[in-house]
């Protein structure tokens, strides 16, 4: 048998956990601190000019409870949230971390923040799953109610028409207007976890929520409230988000298969960005990338 090869990222030794004839899947070692671009050197090729390069995450935000998106606003501050267990009142619930990685809390009147969503006027929307109500944040994090009775709120996506939909666990999605006032846009199997919701260029809503099935769609809804099935490759898929080029990107948390892909019109999924235990992510302007896990999130720089 063949040794295995020496890999090291960025100089520092890494864990090889499978080998091929085509491919070679190691362990990012701790410590890499920067993320960004890093040198992968197998067996000393870096210093024969061939090294590969892989894209590392690094943390950017920790402490928190995050159980679906984060969210950008144009100023290209992240707001994370500490959700909690169910009906547990927490000291901040809205953490807004600036673009240098300064953390500062954002809003601590919400009950189980769960999913949010920004505005065209650039304004912070927060479900709660506990109260089944989403409220609209002002500009120093203060809050008041857009609407109520929406059951065990979560998802939430904005569409280009100002439309807000609204995820409830139990199956509903709702679209709200300008006013709050919520009807029933579509139905859906319930969740056992919540619903993630994200509007694409097609102006169709797309939706993931984890059941017990083995494998879970990603559903898409037209405008006009019709269901289909955009894709069943995942087995507990997550938090969804479309980058500026208007490509699909779906969170797998399933245990061995969880990372982040890009999901195309047509062919296989493409993974993107390997991780364990991730469950949300949000594009920033330029081309950033954020990904989390319920605790930390992880910051990718544009590629230059």
């Amino acid at each position: 048998m063949a040794p295995l090869p020496e890999v090291r990222v960025a100089g520092r030794l890494a864990r090889i956990v499978l080998t091929a004839a085509d491919r070679l899947s190691i362990v990012v070692p701790a410590g890499i601190v920067e993320g960004g671009r890093a040198a992968v050197d197998i067996n000393g090729s870096a210093l024969a000019g061939e090294a590969p390069f892989i894209d590392v995450a690094a943390p950017f935000a920790t402490g928190l409870h995050q159980v679906d998106n984060p969210v950008f606003d144009r100023e290209g501050s992240l707001y994370v949230t500490y959700s909690g267990t169910r009906g547990q009142e927490v000291p901040v619930s809205v953490f807004r971390v600036r673009p240098d990685g300064t953390r500062a809390s954002f809003s601590s009147a919400i009950v189980n923040p769960t999913s949010m969503a920004v505005a065209a006027d650039g304004r912070i929307y927060v479900s709660s799953r506990f109260e089944g109500t989403v409220y609209r944040l002002s500009d120093d994090g203060t809050t008041e109610v857009f609407a109520t009775n929406l059951g065990v709120a979560c998802g939430l996506a904005f569409a280009k028409d100002g439309t807000l939909f609204v995820g409830d666990r139990s199956g509903t999605i709702f679209s709200l207007d300008a006013s709050g006032q919520a009807k029933i846009f579509a139905s859906l199997p319930a969740s056992i976890a919540a619903f993630h919701l994200a509007c694409g260029p097609d102006e169709s809503l797309y939706v993931t929520g984890p059941t017990l099935a083995p494998y879970d769609p990603v559903y898409r809804i037209d405008p006009g409230g019709r269901i289909s099935i955009h894709s069943q490759a995942f087995g507990r898929p997550q938090g969804l988000a479309f980058d500026a080029a208007g490509a699909l990107f779906v969170v797998e948390a399933l245990a061995g298969e969880s990372g982040l892909y890009r999901v195309p019109a047509d062919g296989p999924r493409q993974l993107v960005l390997d991780g364990p235990g991730l469950v949300g992510v949000a594009f920033g302007a330029g081309g950033s990338l954020v990904v989390c896990t319920n605790h930390t999130a992880y910051r990718l720089p544009p590629k230059q």
